[in-house]
């Protein structure tokens, strides 16, 4: 990656930037200079505010399951607009290994990016059929042998450096991410949390705090979570691509990246 580019991703990593450089946008999906927390809190998420514990995550659900839902095959393009590199039109950036890729190599061979389930789609066994297996909240761009490295392991602290993808470290039973999208994935597993509660013919998805959770629909490992949570707060980048899943394709938000307190008010 080029120096310049280097430099504008460090300096939207640390939420330097109001809105996302070299990103174009609609006029509709473009997020305005104040965006708006205090505005979602008086419209979208009027009904949650003031609660906690159950009664937050019941009132989130019912706010958040209201959503537009796209193919898997639409993913593909979706992709190439939510995670695009701000330095650079024609990329996305991958999740874990943080570098640019060009949008044009996405597939299913050495060298391309694929769609990475975070909320790994055999925990609950949900598999690409429209819902869970094609909520653009958890799905991201992700090279893929490191895809293949993540496997469905549940996350956690820890293991042997992931070639390839430097800051990341796996295990036979666990994944850590790189420091700079620890919170991305702590938020984007939560959102799957609230939003499959099991009332809408798919499995009812849970954190634990264990790791090994094979088939069923828990992920862990919640305690690391919260810690991510808290120690990689919202970056620029995180709250561009929430407000552009919201605004042209899905219709729903993440409460807890306008609301990352909203984790430990709930678990």
């Amino acid at each position: 990656m080029p120096a310049p580019r280097i430099r504008a991703w460090k300096a939207l990593a640390l939420g330097a930037a109001a809105t996302l450089v070299g990103v174009t946008l609609p006029a509709a999906v473009a997020p305005s200079a104040g965006a708006a927390t205090a505005a979602y809190d008086d419209t979208y998420y009027a009904s949650a505010i003031g609660k906690t514990g159950t009664a937050l995550k019941s009132s989130l659900h019912a706010i958040i399951k209201n959503q537009t839902k796209i193919s898997y095959a639409a993913v593909w393009d979706a992709l190439k607009v939510t995670d695009q590199d701000p330095a650079n039109s024609n990329n996305v950036i991958l999740l874990y290994s943080g570098t640019s890729r060009a949008k044009s190599l996405n597939g299913g061979n050495t060298g391309d990016w694929n769609r990475e389930h975070v909320w790994a789609k055999s925990h609950g066994d949900f598999g690409t059929a429209t819902g869970p297996g094609t909520d653009l909240h958890h799905l991201r761009p992700e090279d893929v042998r490191v895809n293949g490295i993540r496997d469905n392991k549940d996350f956690d602290k820890g293991g042997s450096a992931v070639s390839g993808a430097p800051g990341n470290f796996t295990d036979g039973d666990s994944f850590e991410p790189r420091d700079a999208v620890k919170g991305d994935v702590a938020r984007m597993v939560l959102y799957m949390a609230v939003r499959y509660e099991g009332d809408d013919s798919w499995p009812d998805l849970e954190p634990n705090d264990k790791t090994n959770s094979g088939t069923s629909p828990l992920m862990g490992r919640l305690s690391v979570l919260k810690q991510w949570n808290e120690q990689d707060p919202p970056d620029a980048f995180e709250k561009n691509r929430n407000e552009v899943i919201y605004a042209r394709y899905q219709k729903n938000r993440n409460p807890f990246i306008d609301h990352p307190e909203w984790v430990e008010a709930i678990w």
